[in-house]
């Protein structure tokens, strides 16, 4: 009976003390990208460098009515860091955008017109081009996808190709985040 309770209380007390935990809204976004608070990590966050990251956003997910959580990422990304104490002005974050992701960037006239709704990534790629993230549509992508720089929404830039904008960001010391 002993050896019952204690298995249960080895395995269940962490599932309840994990599961109270709630995500928080960010310092930045903060109608995207909730975090959650990791209490004296061992590995210990540096606040004094800047964190550059690029995100390689190659694909959307199946439900067009939803954001695609890769975009949800990068606001994750900033909320976090601001949590940790990194000033919003160390943190330079880009998406380069290419493959069946280049459908969640189009306007809302282009999207509705493909999917029947405004474009529910709108709002979050405006809210995190207001604090600087670059969103960068591979030419490439575009071009198969006949896409044009007015089909997309006004925060999107058009590189020659996703590789070229990954390869010139990197030299520029963003580290790459791929998914």
């Amino acid at each position: 009976m002993k050896n019952r309770i204690a298995f249960y209380i080895f395995i269940l007390l962490p599932f309840f003390i994990f599961s109270q935990q709630k995500s928080k809204e960010g310092k930045i976004i903060t109608e995207y990208g909730k975090t959650y608070t990791v209490s004296d990590p061992d590995f210990k966050t540096k606040t004094q460098h800047d964190l550059k990251a690029v995100f390689d956003v190659g694909r959307t997910f199946k439900d067009s009515s939803k954001v695609n959580p890769l975009f949800n990422t990068a606001a994750r990304y900033l909320n976090m860091h601001a949590d940790a104490g990194i000033p919003v002005e160390k943190l330079k974050v880009a998406l380069v955008i290419h493959g069946s992701a280049a459908n969640d960037i189009l306007n809302n006239a282009n999207y509705k017109a493909k999917y029947n709704i405004d474009n529910p990534n709108a709002p979050l790629l405006s809210a995190l081009a207001k604090k600087g993230v670059h969103f960068i549509l591979c030419g490439q992508t575009a071009a198969h996808r006949d896409i044009s720089k007015e089909d997309t929404l006004p925060e999107i830039q058009i590189a020659l190709s996703a590789m070229t904008a990954l390869v010139q960001l990197q030299n520029e010391n963003y580290r790459l985040i791929n998914f």
